[in-house]
Parts: C-alpha cells; structure tokens; sequence
C-alpha cells in the first residue's frame, strides 16, 4: 500500500484546484493508497521566513505535522494554480517554512554541497494555469516547474518528479475540464 501526501496549495476551498485534488484522492485511494491531506487553506502558520536560516522560528503545530506526513509519505503530489509563473505565496511560504536545514537538507561544512535529506520519495506536480501548457514551456521556459520541481523538490532529493500541466483553465468548458478532472482520478488510481 503506498503512502501518498496530498497538498492541496490553492488558498480558495471552491477552487478547480480543490476539485483536482479531490479527483486524485478519489483515484489512489480506489487504487487502495494510504492517503493524507493537507489543504493550505486550513493550515495556520506564518509563511514568512523571517531571518533566513540565521535564526530559527519556532514552528507551528500545522508545520510540525506537515513535516511528520511528509516523513511519512512515500510519494508527495502538489496541486497548485499557477500566479506569475509560480506557486501562490502561501504555498511558496510553506516550503519556506518546513524545508529546513536539518529536515530537507543538510549543508556539508567547507563544501557547496549538501546531503538530500529527503531520499526515497518521488512526487507529481498538477499545475493549472490560463496558458497552454506548451506556451508555458517553450515560450516562457517553464520556470514555476523549475522552481518546484528541480529546486525544491530534488535539491531535498525527492525524485522523480512528474508533472501534469492544465491549461488553459480561464475560459475552459465544463467538457475540458470534466476530462481533465477524470485524467487526474486516472493518476490517483496509477498512485503517480
């Protein structure tokens, strides 16, 4: 049974990022995964570093045990709108907030390296956005999915990382956005 930690980083309960979400529940756990939510809506925190890792912030109870589920999880899948070619600011301050030296990564004395604190889990990006996916890619060099995907994620050693592009959303119909809605529950079922 694989252990899958959902994070739903849209800030709007009634978003179709919700809805995506809700589609890749259903899915894996159809598909028998042992599944764990966290909705960024509902977490109460301070998405603001603020010292940088010179001093450490206290962490809230919501943060302690998103760190714990991701400890737990074996596959990490985030669902996410795309605002300015990357994640909302909420979602953007969680990472911030929780991929902290000592859990996410460690740096190695006198090196530009560091330890991937994080091996051993893979994640899905599902990324929604008001652009063809393709024009995202090619014409604006993709670089929500960088920062997430390369920068984040596998600079904490999770990997691979697949991501499924939806756009473009704004103007969609109700056929678009049903069949994509089913593409997700589809990956919910294959647990990717």
């Amino acid at each position: 049974m694989k252990k899958i930690l959902l994070i739903q980083g849209h800030p709007d309960k009634e978003s179709y990022c919700q809805a995506l979400a809700n589609a890749y529940r259903t899915g894996a756990l159809n598909a028998g995964a042992e599944i764990e939510v966290l909705n960024i809506y509902d977490l109460e925190f301070n998405p603001n570093l603020e010292y940088g890792y010179r001093k450490r912030t206290n962490l809230e109870p919501d943060l302690i045990a998103a760190q714990k589920k991701i400890l737990w999880a074996e596959h990490i899948v985030v669902v996410h709108p795309l605002w300015w070619g990357g994640v909302p600011a909420l979602l953007k301050g969680f990472f911030d907030r929780i991929l902290l030296p000592g859990f996410a990564f460690e740096k190695i004395e006198n090196s530009l390296w560091w330890k991937k604190l994080l091996k051993g889990r893979t994640a899905r990006i599902i990324c929604t956005m008001d652009q063809p996916a393709w024009f995202y890619r090619i014409f604006n060099g993709g670089p929500g999915y960088k920062a997430l995907k390369r920068m984040t994620f596998e600079f904490c050693g999770i990997s691979p990382v697949g991501i499924t592009s939806i756009g473009p959303v704004r103007l969609s119909k109700e056929s678009f956005r049903a069949r994509e809605l089913e593409k997700v529950r589809k990956l919910g079922e294959k647990m990717k």
